[in-house]
């Protein structure tokens, strides 16, 4: 086993079989976790972004959080409800890309893929950003280090992925069950003391907040509804990651259009009660929170700047402190502990959502093949891998800062909201034209309904963000999906073109007039004459061996050889006064061929095979050339004649008692019954 393999195991853990995918699907309790998370997770900073925006024009428009915490629920609800007609209606895992490109055409679907792999990337950027930001909060000499807290987060995160779907999901099910007891625990704890009357303030709740200039009270109308506006479109963070389910419902287990459409609706419930009862509590514990770059428009009671010591919590550690600081302090650090680790856990959603995206879209043509290969742990790993890199490269430039991240954020998922919407209506609308049983009609039409009433709100949602957060960021995610957009097309011509120029006609069955095969020979030893061997039973019209010769007494001392073995086959030598042994044999390959534009010329080049990679190194690096500027030629094929040295002799016994079968090898799984090899030969 070589130095990767073993750094694979040990990493990855044991390759599986193809025929062991099933193994790998998921129950509705994993499968709640791995691609929930993201949406829960928001909860930690979503309603810190609200806060955020109101604190522009001061503490006074704090009353109109929970108002736009409605807005934001009912936005929800209206997408789950629509996304519960997706999963069954298109249960492959297509999801978004899939009702886009059959309903509405192939632009709109590289549209919706360009949007969600924009959002993916950034899912993980941001919430990985605000689990550095929680990290530094809790340990002090982390600050200013966010962004390489970050990129080794990610790293971590990856390295679990390219475990496998099944096994990243059992690793991460216990701390999101655990977010979920410590967020809705403390929300019941709040609400119950809140109703006794005894709901402690928070600690930010004796400052006072500065609007910022032009922002003074009273505001205008206008004025008011844009603040409101950007609010609702920073809280809508909240929604991203439902669309990840309709992406992931093959790794659900059997039924799986239904198991996922139940995990849609848990996570609806689940994710809005979370977030309305935090910004309540954070309304009437009185927090007072504001962009950490201004926490100079914080203001004590005296009207005076708070001092540059202060550090401003988020707002669930406020409301975690208030509450169990004086009475239970360990629920305090269990709930900003976990509140830390679901945020790194949160871009899981994201890694199992982007490698099955990105497979299909390989599939289909749009990206490269290689992103539709699953690895040794039947994970798509190319995908993964690509994923992690973008994510790190994101947190990197922007330093770990989520609030500049965030005005990227939403723009993506709104917009494959829409156009899956949109392509949703046209479904139903086709199949309503054929279908004639009353009931399923009925069905139809009233999935119908639901996806209209979210293509308007989605659509309002999308006009507001665009409107709100273009000059604050989101046109670099715009111009991101336009990459996106056209690398895919470009990628997709270039198949189209490759396919229609592979395409076999009768041309292909014309013989060539002639071959014309060259033997490389740089000694005269085995490797050679093994060479030579191989080319003479081919039986070319013109067999010969060519020398370049760079040493003349070398040429002359191989010439003896040549003439002392009585070899029938001419050696010719090409001088080469500089020294090349590339350029001479390239040169005179073309001229045969310009001789003859109807043969072939076949170029065998002996080769050695070795047993250690260290050895590589030493041999093969002239015939490696030789092959990359031969491949370039016209007409021009190139034949390597493989001699096996010991070491590689050693190297297949190793690889031999490798795949011997050991004690216990059937019961785990590592080898197939004599029952299934049956069934197999019979089939």
């Amino acid at each position: 086993m070589s130095v990767g393999d073993v750094s694979k195991r040990i990493l990855l853990g044991r390759k599986l079989r193809s025929s062991q995918l099933g193994e790998t699907l998921l129950p509705k309790r994993i499968a709640l976790p791995v691609f929930a998370s993201d949406a829960l997770s928001s909860v930690a900073y979503a309603p810190d972004e609200v806060f955020i925006m109101l604190a522009v024009a001061g503490a006074s428009t704090y009353v109109w959080s929970w108002k736009i915490g409605l807005a934001v629920a009912l936005v929800m609800l209206t997408v789950v409800a629509s996304y519960r007609q997706t999963v069954h209606a298109y249960p492959s895992g297509g999801g978004d890309y899939e009702v886009a490109t059959v309903n509405l055409g192939r632009n709109a679907g590289v549209t919706v893929a360009s949007a969600l792999l924009v959002d993916y990337v950034l899912t993980v950027a941001v919430s990985i950003s605000s689990a550095s930001q929680y990290a530094a909060g809790a340990i002090p000499p982390l600050i200013g280090h966010e962004a390489t807290v970050g990129v080794v987060a990610v790293a971590l995160l990856t390295a679990m992925n390219l475990r496998g779907v099944r096994e990243s999901g059992s690793f991460f099910a216990v701390p999101t069950y655990l977010f979920m007891v410590a967020i809705l625990g403390m929300c019941a704890y709040g609400l119950l003391r809140l109703l006794a009357g005894d709901l402690p303030e928070a600690e930010s709740a004796h400052l006072d907040i500065a609007p910022q200039p032009g922002w003074e009270e009273p505001l205008t109308q206008i004025a008011l509804m844009f603040l409101l506006a950007r609010a609702f479109s920073s809280g809508c963070a909240a929604l991203t990651g439902v669309e990840a389910i309709s992406n992931g419902v093959p790794a659900f287990r059997k039924p799986k259009s239904r198991n996922a459409a139940t995990t849609l609706l848990m996570l609806g419930l689940i994710a809005i009660t979370m977030m309305m009862s935090v910004i309540v509590l954070a309304n009437q514990m009185t927090i007072r929170y504001v962009d950490p770059h201004e926490l100079d428009r914080l203001r004590t009671t005296a009207g005076g700047a708070v001092p540059d010591s202060y550090e401003q919590h988020p707002v669930i550690s406020q409301i975690a402190e208030g509450l169990f600081m004086d009475t239970f302090p360990p629920a305090f650090y269990f709930v900003v502990t976990v509140t830390g680790v679901i945020l790194v856990l949160a871009a899981n959603t994201a890694f199992n959502g982007f490698p099955v995206l990105g497979s299909i879209l390989a599939q289909d043509g749009l990206a490269p093949r290689s992103l539709g290969s699953r690895g040794d742990r039947l994970a798509y790993s190319n995908g993964i891998v690509f994923l992690a890199a973008l994510s790190m490269l994101l947190i990197w430039v922007f330093d770990a800062e989520t609030t500049k991240l965030i005005q990227l954020y939403i723009v993506g998922v709104f917009v494959s909201f829409n156009l899956s919407q949109l392509g949703m209506i046209r479904h139903w609308t086709r199949h309503l034209r054929t279908e004639t049983d009353p009931t399923a009609r009925r069905r139809m039409m009233r999935s119908r309904a639901i996806n209209t009433f979210g293509l308007c709100m989605t659509a309002v949602v999308l006009v507001i963000v665009l409107i709100t957060k273009f000059l604050a960021g989101a046109w670099i995610a715009i111009l991101a999906m336009g990459f996106f957009f056209l690398v895919m097309r470009a990628i997709g011509g270039h198949y189209d073109r490759v396919e229609l120029e592979l395409a076999a006609d009768e041309q292909d069955k014309v013989m060539p007039t002639r071959v014309h095969a060259i033997v490389l020979a740089s000694k005269l030893h085995k490797p050679t004459l093994r060479a030579l061997a191989f080319a003479r039973a081919t039986r070319p019209n013109v067999l010969e061996a060519i020398y370049v010769s760079v040493d003349a007494k070398a040429t002359t001392r191989l010439l003896e050889e040549w003439d002392d073995r009585h070899l029938d086959i001419p050696l010719k030598v090409l001088h080469s006064p500089y020294r090349e042994v590339v350029r001479p044999i390239v040169e005179y390959t073309q001229e045969i061929r310009r001789a003859s534009p109807r043969g072939v010329v076949a170029v065998y080049i002996p080769e050695y095979v070795v047993g250690r990679w260290w050895e590589q190194l030493l041999h093969n690096q002239t015939a490696l050339r030789l092959k990359g500027r031969l491949l370039f030629t016209p007409g021009v094929m190139v034949i390597s004649v493989p001699y096996q040295l010991r070491s590689s002799q050693a190297a297949e016994e190793r690889r031999r008692d490798e795949v011997r079968v050991h004690a216990g090898d059937l019961r785990r799984g590592r080898v197939a019954s004599r029952n299934n090899n049956r069934q197999i030969d019979d089939e």
